[in-house]
């Protein structure tokens, strides 16, 4: 009905009476006309049914010229009435357009529709309300599903829509336009993309008839030849079409109709948007998938170009220029950032962003416009985001030249570097592009080393080491809010860039809140090294552990080229030499002159210098180097051209002689048969009279330049006294004029900043100005020249990458931060680098890189204020939040800590002087529990505590003191350092072994204060002891090694407080342990009870020896039946006890003894067998103490008790397993480790003690060879009689001994009876073993001057030979009757037998 309702307007609109309008008239009466027929015809037919039948579906197509008409009007009312019909018959679906177009029938009626909507558009002047109108129609057309427009169509609709948004002078004609635009662009992209999709599974459908599928490829391959001859254009939107089954656009037509051209476009007003597809070759060699690609790439290459065109350098903001390239812009941005998987994946739209899109930004990036600027990085951003892997060299020319030379320029503006900065921070959010660039930039021999530049460009921005040029001109409260905001962006982008690195390593890391308690005894003792191997089993991840390992290696390799580049500047002989002697250049003339050829890094300046001088060898590369040079057929300018922009003449003539004479004899090398030249003399001087017509020509400070007639005088005669031809030399000079030799200036010298900065805000935008201007030049050319450029890209896997990265960005993030910190008290500030140190050292930490970590972690801890005692007063916010930053990094990061624990410790140490301080509580160090009792400030204890801890301060400053370090007191910072004691469980067996060895090196500086000491740590180390006492031994023993050690310096500490806290502390961890038990073998209680007997030994304190006796005398009567290796440890303490003459400490250690000898070796034999020999030591000492007889009475009757014990176990002797036992046959155990030790004892005791003592242990050790002298072997008899000789000993020593005469009548006397005695009674067994040695042991004391020994040894001799003279063998009386009779010589008065008076005396005195 509108259809009828429409023509009817037309026609009773009052303009359609004009005569311009008589051809409108007649023919909407015609098409009236006809719609009533059809109408009538539709309603004789018409069914019952409420659903309309199909045929009776009007078909608008062939109403529509009345239409066509009336939009060529000049009535609005009529082009409104007219376009709003035509909108809702396309909306509705009545108007498709799919027939052929009856004026042309090589398009289709669309076409024709689709200009005749555009048609009313004019210009500026164009009724608003028409304008509104055709934005309608022409987006129903485009988002219809009814009817197509592609290619040339589709593009005018845009075009007309763009140019309605650029003239219009309505602000919702402009809203309506634009938005229209963009929803085009959605359909026609969102189109190709669901295109695609269904390709993707038709395509993998279809897989399962394979058969169908090659004989549709070989139809479709004889189409295309038998259509060879086509257009490429027209071929491949044929071919796209057929392989989508929709070659035909039509409705129902068997023959489809050729695909629409955009030929006709090029008869329209070029005004906006290119409208040729054929104006570029690109396309037409391009091979589209589908109709909907081309036509999406049309758009997106129109877009592309119309970005490009030229604006005003100050435009106005409405202006169109400004407009056009905003909104193509924008839409170029909309269509990135909506990209679908067709879009990125597309071959077709990769070379669109190299060849169109990357041309463009690299001019539009260094726009002055901010608008424009802004765009363009936020396209490049997706581009980084989602092509980067098609864009390296596009990539590193944005970044090298644009980007990074902004931030780098001193008159560059804020409003730019503040923009690159929010490029920049999006992209170092994306962990993948972090390291991405990374590896193909920095870890590339020819590329840039964009990651480093782009960190230290950073630290400088957040150092504000560009503060001065912020912001210039503008007021000093602004230029502080500027400074303030670009700081902070660095350090954000800063710490993104840390953070990808931590999320890129994030496998590797394990946390403490992960790790399984380590305290409890489940055997599960695995280190962190277990969890890092098992993580990289696979075979993929050893390729790209290789990968990385190259890459690295690939990194090194270019430190080194850059190092030997950098020393080539300086000094170009050493800096060849440097990189022969590394193997990366050869040593002959060729390679250094291909090296010189390829190395574009290399300054041209010292290239030319070095190629110009005398010696030998550089003429020789010289000679080389220009060598490689082709200049076959070319002319001679250009030839020198050529030579010329290798490198940069240098100023001295001689050295430019010389490369001049080559370049001439190279020239007619390559053209023998030019005949212009009589030899190269000619070309030699022809070549220098052209450099100076350049210098003359093109410098400024040449004022009268030479004329043409001039330089044709001046090269007269020159051709072997011949002329040159005129007309040559005067091309010559024509070409110099118009295009100077410009030669290579040095390419690898840092840019350096400029030192006078602009003195005004004017003169600053001009030098920016040009900065920006050839900035755009070097992109667009280098753009250009990598538009058809495709290098590989390598998307990064492995994360060893960022151990390398990590170590190029350590230091300059170091410096950032130190510096924020440090200079700044703003709080964000303050946050963002404690951030950082976080990132820092918990990558430094998973990758065990010990110099960055020490550095990152010591940094932290000086900022804590807490290691400089002297500026506590100066606290603030900032160094709390840094006190709780460390705190939660030894929390998080304890298991990677290593050595750094130390700073960390040592912190925490001094925090808890702190908090003293700030509450005023004295530490108790009179409680040996080691607690503290929160009381009032009291600034008499804070006094002493600072005193005590070597601070010196003003009382007048204590108040403020206390408010700056109440913070360090808070809950929160107590129950976080209380955390990392508590989690310690939870380190890994190497982390808890590096941290407790921080906790005791800490522990030492706070005791080693004589005054003062502190025990905070002692304290800690206790309560870390209890909580690791789950670990598995083998962990426990590493820890012990230090804790012990530790504990042994504690308790043998001046200060009695200290050690006691230490010795109770040793009995209750000790307690704690002992609970647990020991297994047969084990050794462990005799390590963790060593401290006790050194402290024992070595503390000269009466007070702390009674307690370590009384500590022992506890764990032996509450743990005796878990003791086991540790007996030895308490036979030590008791043995050391036994030697003192505090008569407490003896009977103490005595008493238990006596305990542990009567009741333990009664009744668990087997567990003190390891520690038999120190019991019998320890009783032996005991004897041996002369002031105190009782119980050396006593110590010899428990050893008497001990020979009974081992006469009753002989067989726990053999089977026992000593810590020796390889080195002692099983026979001999017995007497080694139980009767040996007996007897040695016992004659000790007659040795060293007293004659009632000795005499009492003389008679116990020949009762003990009586009783059981049946058990003993004969070779145990003769070292048995060896030691009983040694009582004789004494009588050997000099004679001031006081006592000797004392020892012949009891001692010996006694000893030589009980000998025979026992000789007497195991005969049989020791006649042969050591009657020898008793005949000359008795021999000996016959000879001896006092007269009871010697007739004690007759008497003992004449009872031997009584008692068992019977069974005395002929051999054995032969050497008794031997001894008498040497014994009677020996003792017979030979002087008295033959005295005689002497002669008379007959000296004068005598008389």
């Amino acid at each position: 009905m509108f259809l009828r309702n429409a023509i009817e307007r037309i026609l009773n609109d009052k303009d359609i009476k004009r005569s311009h309008h008589s051809q409108l008239k007649k023919s909407c009466e015609v098409a009236l006309e006809e719609l009533n027929g059809e109408i009538a015809e539709y309603q004789k037919t018409a069914s019952a049914s409420v659903v309309p039948n199909l045929n009776q579906f009007i078909e608008a197509d062939r109403y529509f010229l009345p239409f066509e008409l009336a939009c060529q009007s000049k009535s609005p009312k009529i082009v409104v009435t007219a376009l709003d019909c035509l909108q809702k018959l396309i909306a509705y679906g009545h108007l498709v357009g799919k027939s052929p177009d009856n004026v042309n029938p090589q398009r289709l009626l669309i076409d024709r529709i689709v200009e005749a909507i555009c048609a009313p558009f004019s210009g500026p002047h164009t009724d608003e309300t028409v304008q509104l109108q055709i934005i309608k129609a022409l987006l129903a057309v485009v988002i219809s599903n009814t009817c197509e427009v592609h290619e040339g169509t589709l593009l005018l609709a845009v075009r007309t829509c763009f140019n309605i948004y650029l003239a219009s002078k309505s602000a919702i004609n402009q809203a309506t336009a634009k938005g229209t635009l963009s929803q085009m662009l959605n359909t026609v992209f969102g189109n190709m993309e669901r295109k695609g999709a269904q390709r993707t599974v038709d395509s993998s459908t279809s897989s399962e008839n394979v058969e169908l599928v090659v004989r549709n490829l070989l139809d479709e391959l004889v189409h295309e030849v038998a259509v060879r001859h086509k257009s490429d254009s027209r071929l491949s939107v044929e071919v796209g079409a057929r392989r989508e089954g929709t070659l035909s656009v039509t409705s129902n037509d068997s023959a489809a109709p050729s695909p629409r051209h955009m030929s006709e476009m090029s008869t329209r007003d070029p005004s906006e948007i290119a409208d040729s597809t054929n104006d570029d070759s690109t396309s037409g060699h391009l091979m589209f998938d589908s109709i909907l690609q081309k036509d999406a790439f049309l758009l997106f290459r129109a877009l592309c170009r119309l970005s490009t065109k030229g604006v005003p350098d100050a435009p106005d903001p409405k202006s169109h220029e400004l407009r056009s390239k905003l909104l193509s812009l924008e839409m170029l941005l909309s269509i990135l950032q909506h990209a679908g998987p067709v879009f990125r994946s597309s071959e077709v739209f990769v070379i669109a962003i190299r060849q169109y899109l990357c041309v463009a930004l690299s001019k539009n990036g260094v726009s002055s416009i901010p608008q424009i600027f802004e765009i363009s990085l936020a396209i490049f951003v997706e581009l980084m985001d989602k092509f980067k892997s098609h864009l390296k060299v596009q990539i590193e020319v944005f970044f090298k030249e644009i980007f990074l030379s902004i931030l780098e320029s001193s008159s560059s503006s804020f409003e730019h570097k503040w923009m690159v900065m929010q490029a920049l921070k999006k992209i170092c959010l994306d962990a993948q592009s972090i390291v991405d660039i990374y590896v193909n930039y920095d870890c590339d021999l020819t590329a840039a080393n964009i990651f480093e530049r782009l960190i230290n460009d950073l630290s400088k921005i957040a150092q504000m080491r560009h503060g001065a040029e912020i912001g210039a001109g503008a007021s000093n409260e602004r230029t502080k809010e500027k400074e303030k905001a670009m700081r902070i962006m660095g350090l954000e982008c800063l710490v993104d860039v840390l953070k990808c690195m931590v999320e890129w390593s994030r496998d590797l890391y394990v946390s403490p809140e992960q790790q399984p308690d380590l305290a409890k005894d489940d055997g599960s003792g695995n280190s962190r090294e277990a969890s890092i191997t098992g993580s990289g089993g696979s075979s993929s991840t050893l390729t790209a552990s290789t990968s990385a390992y190259q890459f690295e290696q690939l990194k090194q390799q270019k430190e080194i080229m850059e190092q030997g580049i950098n020393l080539f500047a300086r000094k170009p002989k050493q800096g060849l030499k440097f990189l022969q002697e590394r193997g990366l250049i050869g040593t002959t003339a060729a390679d250094i002159a291909d090296f010189f050829d390829t190395e574009e890094r290399l300054d041209k300046a010292v290239v030319g210098d070095f190629l110009g001088d005398g010696d030998a060898f550089c003429k020789e590369i010289m000679y080389a180097y220009v060598d490689r040079m082709d200049f076959t057929g070319k002319e001679f300018v250009a030839s020198l051209r050529i030579f010329l922009e290798r490198f940069r003449l240098p100023g001295e003539a001689q050295k430019i002689d010389r490369l001049m004479e080559k370049f001439a004899s190279r020239y007619c090398e390559c053209n023998p048969s030019l005949g212009l030249f009589a030899s190269a003399d000619t070309a030699y001087v022809l070549a220098y009279s052209i450099i100076m017509l350049t210098t003359d020509l093109h410098s400024p400070q040449v004022r009268n330049k030479m004329t043409k007639e001039q330089y044709v005088r001046m090269n007269r005669g020159i051709n072997d006294s011949a002329d040159l031809p005129e007309q040559y030399l005067s091309d010559i000079y024509d070409e110099i004029a118009g295009n100077e030799i410009r030669m290579k200036a040095g390419t690898n010298k840092i840019p350096k900043q400029q030192t006078n900065a602009a003195t005004t805000e004017r003169l600053r935008r001009v030098l920016y100005n040009v900065e920006l201007e050839t900035m755009a030049q070097t992109a667009k050319v280098l753009m250009e020249a990598a538009s058809h450029v495709q290098v590989a890209f390598t998307s990064a896997t492995h994360y060893e990458h960022v151990r390398p990265m990590f170590k190029l960005a350590w230091t300059p993030c170091l410096a950032a931060f130190s510096v924020g910190l440090q200079s700044s008290d703003d709080a964000e500030i303050s946050s963002l680098c404690l951030d950082g140190f976080r990132c820092a050292i918990r990558i430094a930490c998973i990758f065990r890189m010990e110099l960055e970590r020490n550095a990152y972690v010591q940094a932290l801890a000086r900022f804590t204020l807490l290691t400089a005692k002297s500026a506590l007063v100066e606290m603030k916010a900032k160094n709390i939040d840094t006190i709780k930053c460390l705190i939660t990094i030894a929390h998080e990061d304890g298991n990677y800590l290593d050595s750094s624990w130390l700073d960390v410790l040592k912190c925490i140490s001094q925090l808890e002087l702190a908090q003293l301080i700030g509450t005023g509580v004295r530490p108790a160090q009179s409680s040996h529990s080691g607690k503290k009792h929160s009381t009032q400030f009291d600034s008499s204890s804070a006094e002493y505590v600072m005193r005590s801890s070597g601070i010196h301060l003003d009382q007048k400053l204590f108040p403020g003191l206390q408010e700056s370090l109440n913070e360090t007191s808070s809950q929160s910072v107590i129950v976080a350092v209380d955390r990392i004691y508590h989690g310690s469980n939870r380190l890994d067996g190497d982390a808890v072994v590096h941290f407790v060895t921080a906790l005791c090196a800490v522990s030492n500086e706070e005791l080693s204060n004589p005054s003062h000491p502190r025990m905070f740590m002692l304290q800690k180390i206790v309560e870390i002891s209890f909580y690791n006492m789950g670990r598995i031994r083998l962990q426990w023993s590493r820890m012990w090694a230090i804790l012990g050690e530790h504990f042994n310096k504690a308790g043998c500490n001046a200060n009695e407080h200290v050690a006691y806290f230490a010795v109770d502390a040793l009995r209750q961890l000790s307690t704690k342990f002992l609970e647990r038990g020991e297994l047969p073998n084990f050794r462990f209680q005799k390590l963790f009870l060593r401290p006790f007997e050194v402290i024992m030994k070595k503390n000269r304190s009466l007070a702390i020896r009674e307690l370590v006796i009384a500590c022992i005398t506890h764990m032996v009567s509450s743990q005796a039946n878990n003791f086991r290796s540790g007996w030895k440890n308490v036979f030590a303490v008791f043995h050391l006890a036994a030697a003192e003459n505090d008569q407490n400490i003896v009977e103490a250690a005595f008493k238990t003894t006596n305990d542990i000898i009567t009741t333990t070796f009664d009744g668990r034999f087997g567990t003190v067998l390891d520690s038999f020999q120190e019991a019998i030591k320890c009783l032996s000492e005991f004897a041996c103490n002369v002031n105190f007889p009782d119980i050396s009475m006593e110590a010899i009757r428990l050893i008497r008790l001990c020979a009974k014990y081992v006469a009753e176990n002989p067989q726990q002797f053999v089977e026992h397993q000593y810590e020796d036992a390889a080195s002692i046959p099983e026979s001999q155990r017995i007497w080694v480790r139980g009767w040996f030790p007996i007897m040695f004892e016992l004659s000790c005791i007659i040795n060293r003690c007293k004659l009632d003592v000795r005499t009492r242990s003389l008679t116990v050790m020949f009762e003990i060879m009586k009783t059981y002298g049946g058990q003993f072997k004969p070779d145990w008899w003769r070292d048995l009689f060896r030691v009983a000789f040694r009582i004789f000993d004494i009588m050997k020593l000099p004679e001031q001994q006081t006592e000797k005469a004392e020892w012949m009548m009891t001692t010996c006397n006694h000893a030589l009876y009980a000998i025979v005695d026992v000789f007497s009674q195991y005969y049989d067994t020791l006649c042969a073993v050591v009657l020898p040695d008793l005949y000359d042991q008795l021999y000996w004391c016959v000879q001896q001057e006092n007269e009871q020994l010697a007739r004690s040894a007759i008497n003992c001799l004449e009872n031997l030979v009584i008692s068992s003279g019977l069974k005395f063998s002929e051999q054995l009386w032969q050497h008794t009757i031997e001894l008498f009779l040497k014994i009677f010589n020996c003792t017979m008065p030979h002087t008295l037998l033959t005295w005689e008076p002497d002669a008379p005396v007959s000296s004068p005195q005598m008389q």
